[in-house]
């Protein structure tokens, strides 16, 4: 299957929610993607291509609470790397460091285990979907305030009208995304 054929097929099983979790928001539901065992096989599999290479290869894959888990740790597992959790406030049970960043309506915060990444390390950020960015550039100010080097955020979804990948790729964070929304 061909990169736009495979990029179309799945843009095709994401479910439109409409109205959700506030009026006028289309909500972008992967699940279906995650339900059938063969399209979630293909999804897997075009990020274990990509990140199979030498030049993208991670010694890591980190990836954002709560659905970039689902996707981190099983490309973690294919790829043969550790894997590391960036949660929301409050949910590791060791030492951490904490990155802030703004949501539309106030702030929040995730951190990650003061020793999840050793400083130089090729680490590959995983998470659902990009849509204003927060969550993952602060995912990557944390593994970058620990030394290691981000190769790449990666996501299922790009929501590009809201503008966060454009910040993301300004502050300098490359990133893959096999399907993007626009306009919607």
């Amino acid at each position: 299957m061909s990169d736009s054929s495979l990029r179309q097929f799945l843009k095709e099983r994401i479910r439109t929610v409409p109205d959700w979790p506030a009026p006028g928001v289309q909500f972008r539901d992967i699940t279906p993607l995650l339900q059938d065992p063969q399209v979630f096989h293909r999804l897997i599999d075009a990020f274990v291509q990509r990140y199979s290479t030498e030049a993208l290869r991670p010694d890591k894959v980190a990836a954002l609470d709560a659905r970039g888990f689902i996707l981190g740790a099983v490309l973690a597992h294919q790829l043969g790397r550790g894997f590391v959790p960036i949660r929301k406030k409050g949910k590791l049970p060791y030492r951490t460091e904490q990155e802030s960043y703004e949501l539309e309506y106030g702030n929040a915060a995730v951190e990650i285990h003061v020793d999840a990444v050793e400083p130089g390390e090729r680490v590959l950020l995983v998470d659902d979907l990009i849509a204003t960015g927060g969550t993952m550039m602060a995912g990557a100010r944390l593994l970058r305030r620990l030394g290691a080097q981000v190769l790449e955020g990666a996501a299922i979804v790009d929501l590009p009208d809201l503008g966060g990948s454009a910040r993301l790729r300004d502050a300098g964070l490359a990133l893959f995304t096999l399907v993007e929304f626009d306009g919607e």
